[in-house]
Formats: structure tokens, sequence, C-alpha cells
């Protein structure tokens, strides 16, 4: 981690901030604000740590990641675009008829997608069998998978759970962006997930909670291993809309799409 420039990061990390707004503008798709709450998670992700690159995007020993929430897609398309693995161009063509990005992902749709996703609880349960097929073949890898808070409401998940650390998956890592939204209100009104740092923990995982947006806790938690042969979970705090004042803790940027006056507006409180 010593190695990591933080101020790299967080400068990618606005930069990808503007690219989602301006995709979200020109190709109409919504969910930006959930993407917007995640960019310094998967910016820490795959410009900090997991071994995936444009070189071995292919490779049977490299790291895996999984957009659970896959109504945050663009998020994924753009740092495999920021990392070399696909071209940038085919970003303004992100849900177009007869394009190969659709607005929730598609298995190997492009290089760097492993899942198809969108039906949230499913990626947890995809990475569980991922592992067990790793550890078969006698393969190294690591898994990361983005979940949403609202996405813990899915018994799918705590089965998921369970078999994980039942089985000693410990090349398993999930990160929950922890935004206190879905789609139609509040998470912690909705049902009742709260203390989900401590729920993960008696599921026998190594738990902790971090600040979302902060890069140097996310490395740190991401540095720090779990007992062995414990899958770890990193809940991780964030604000839905991230980045930008206007959107910030405002679900109804979990639907709509930027004006070219919003873009520009965003575009300056950047710094871009």
């Amino acid at each position: 981690m010593s190695n990591i420039d933080l101020a790299l990061l967080q400068k990618k990390a606005r930069e990808i901030r503007l690219r989602l707004i301006q995709i979200s503008n020109r190709t109409h798709t919504a969910h930006l604000a959930s993407c917007l709450s995640a960019v310094d998670l998967v910016v820490a992700l795959y410009l900090g740590w997991m071994n995936v690159n444009r070189e071995n995007i292919e490779s049977d020993d490299r790291d895996r990641f999984i957009l659970s929430k896959g109504h945050a897609a663009n998020l994924l398309y753009t740092i495999l675009a920021e990392i070399g693995v696909i071209p940038a161009e085919i970003l303004d063509h992100i849900g177009q008829a007869g394009g190969m990005l659709g607005e929730h992902p598609e298995r190997m749709c492009v290089p760097g997608v492993e899942v198809a996703s969108g039906s949230l609880g499913h990626g947890l349960p995809l990475a569980c069998g991922i592992a067990l097929g790793a550890r078969l073949r006698k393969q190294q890898f690591d898994i990361f998978v983005l979940m949403g808070d609202g996405e813990c409401n899915e018994g799918s998940v705590w089965e998921a759970a369970m078999f994980a650390s039942a089985n000693n998956l410990e090349q398993i890592t999930v990160l929950i962006d922890f935004n206190k939204w879905q789609g139609i209100g509040r998470s912690t009104e909705i049902l009742s997930i709260e203390p989900l740092k401590d729920k993960w923990k008696t599921f026998g995982w190594h738990s902790v909670e971090v600040d979302g947006h902060n890069f140097e806790e996310i490395l740190t938690a991401l540095n720090t291993p779990g007992k062995p042969g414990c899958p770890r979970a990193i809940v991780a705090h964030t604000i839905k809309g991230k980045g930008i004042s206007f959107m910030e803790d405002d679900n109804n940027w979990h639907y709509r799409i930027p004006t070219e006056e919003e873009v520009e507006k965003a575009r300056i409180e950047l710094g871009l």
C-alpha cells in the first residue's frame, strides 16, 4: 500500500465521476447515483489492488470482480475502459440497440464482465461457485463482490454467506456499498439491516467498516487479512450521488438523467 499514489486515485475518481455523468446524459441510462456512490471502491480495487489489467484480463489466474449490483453497470464499463480493456468510444453506445453494452451486464459481453447481473442477490452465490471451482483446479486468485445495502435484503445473500464461511472460502471479499438508499426508499426503513457489520461477523466472516470515500481506509481494509479460512466483508459507508452537491443523498438520481447544464455544473464542481 505504501507504493500507491492516493492523490492519483482521487484524481481518477473525479474523472470517472464526470465520465459517468456524461455517459448518462448521452445514452439516457439511469442509476447514475448508484454508480457515483461506488466509484471510490471500484477505483481502489482496479487501480490500487486487484491483479486485473489489459494484459491478463483473460488469464486463468487473474483476480475476479463481480458487480452484483448490476444496475451500476456504467461504472464497471467505465473502469474497464480506464484500464484499457475496452475502447472508451463504445461507452457512448451503452444501452443502444445492437450495441455490446447493456444497461445491466451480460456475461462476457466484453472482457472483464464475469457474470450477468442485475437481478439482485446472485453475485455472492456465483462467487462461491467460482471459488470452489478454483479450489478443485488448484488455482490461486481472489474474488471481489460489490453489493448494495438494499441487496442485503435478499435471502440468497445470507445463504451464500453461510456457505462461504462453512467452506472456508477465504479468497472472497465482499464490499457493501452502504449508501443508505434503495430504489424506493431508505434502506433501514424498508428492512432492519443494521447492525450490518455484526450480521456478517455472526455469519462467520471477518467484517470491518470503512469510510467508502476514503482511499486509505479502503486499501487498509483490503490489506488486512481475516483469520485463516475466513472470507471478508467490508461495509463501506458511502453517499449516494457522491461528489456532486445537487445529487448527493437525493434518491431522485436513482432514475434521473442529467441535462447538459447539469453536466457542466458537475464538471465545475469536480474541478475538471
